[in-house]
């Protein structure tokens, strides 16, 4: 268990960030560096907890706010099909200077441990099934905006390795596999799911349904973070975080969300015409080599503990 660290989160406030943090500020100082730009994921405070609102655009702010860190986990990313789809420069240049100027000011600090880098599965393209941290990481059409989130995460896994080999700064890269669960924001299948089947909404899925993907609770995603940072044997790795047990087509999603939720929402169809990602499973086999890691909620679990969630968040808003 990590104990008298100062631990910098870049994208603090989001998703992962907040879940993190909850595991770490007991024992830990934790700042959390955030934009504020979708908001707060959950309201947390502690007097081991600092915000700071800032941008990682602004190289100056970061290095400023990380000051005397132990060890960073880089979250900050423009996130989302739709915002990507809407914002396709500022992706690139959030996902690109972002992490050079997170980087560089991990550099400065004299007693850095570790840097956690946070990429995505998207760098495996439309079709990954088992895929290992050292397969192909094949691109799509160049103007096809989705996949520049994906570039940009796949050059912010080189620049962080690269400062590992070149400097020596402890990094890694973490490539998350569908994470979900309490507190997700944005337009995640499983949270517009079940926050539709809490409100007994249709459940919209676009196209036929058939697209396929492994889907990993949020507190396995925790876990192997706090592996990452415990465990230097992590460092100078790029590796696939995600649960491959926990595989099911979008429309078999539906499916569950109605039979393990109290909902009386219908399953609806919508055509849409952007890329989409056809399959998406992980090996996982390095981490579990590297760092013990194991995933331990399976998908009904981890729907049912997520609807509880915004039934109960619906009841006193």
């Amino acid at each position: 268990m990590l104990t008298g660290k100062r631990i910098f989160i870049t994208g603090g406030c989001g998703f992962i960030g907040t879940a993190l943090a909850r595991r770490l500020i007991e024992h830990n100082e934790v700042v959390l560096f955030d934009n504020m730009y979708r908001g707060v994921s959950g309201h947390l405070t502690h007097a081991n907890l600092r915000i700071d609102k800032g941008d990682v655009l602004d190289a100056e702010a970061v290095a400023k706010s990380m000051s005397g860190a132990n060890m960073v986990v880089h979250l900050a990313a423009i996130a989302g099909v739709d915002t990507v789809l809407k914002m396709p420069v500022t992706t690139m240049k959030v996902g690109l200077l972002g992490t050079l100027h997170m980087l560089e000011a991990a550099l400065l600090q004299p007693a850095m441990e570790r840097v956690i880098d946070f990429s995505t599965s998207e760098v495996f393209g439309s079709y990954a099934y088992n895929v290992h941290e050292g397969d192909l990481t094949p691109m799509g059409a160049v103007g096809t905006a989705r996949w520049t989130y994906a570039v940009s995460k796949l050059a912010s896994e080189h620049l962080a390795i690269n400062y590992h080999k070149e400097f020596g700064l402890p990094t890694l890269s973490i490539r998350p596999f569908n994470i979900y669960g309490p507190g997700q924001v944005g337009d995640g299948a499983i949270r517009s799911f079940v926050v539709r089947a809490v409100r007994n909404e249709d459940l919209v899925i676009h196209n036929d349904g058939s697209q396929i993907r492994a889907w990993c609770y949020i507190d396995d995603i925790v876990d192997a973070i706090l592996l990452c940072l415990e465990n230097p044997a992590s460092v100078g790795h790029a590796l696939n975080i995600g649960n491959p047990r926990s595989v099911v087509t979008v429309y078999q999603l539906a499916k569950l969300v109605q039979r393990l939720c109290d909902t009386t929402s219908k399953i609806v169809f919508e055509k849409r015409e952007q890329v989409d990602v056809a399959l998406r499973v992980p090996n996982i086999e390095k981490a579990r080599q590297l760092l013990g890691f194991e995933p331990l909620v399976d998908i009904e679990e981890g729907i049912v503990r997520t609807f509880e969630f915004y039934r109960n968040q619906a009841a006193v808003s």
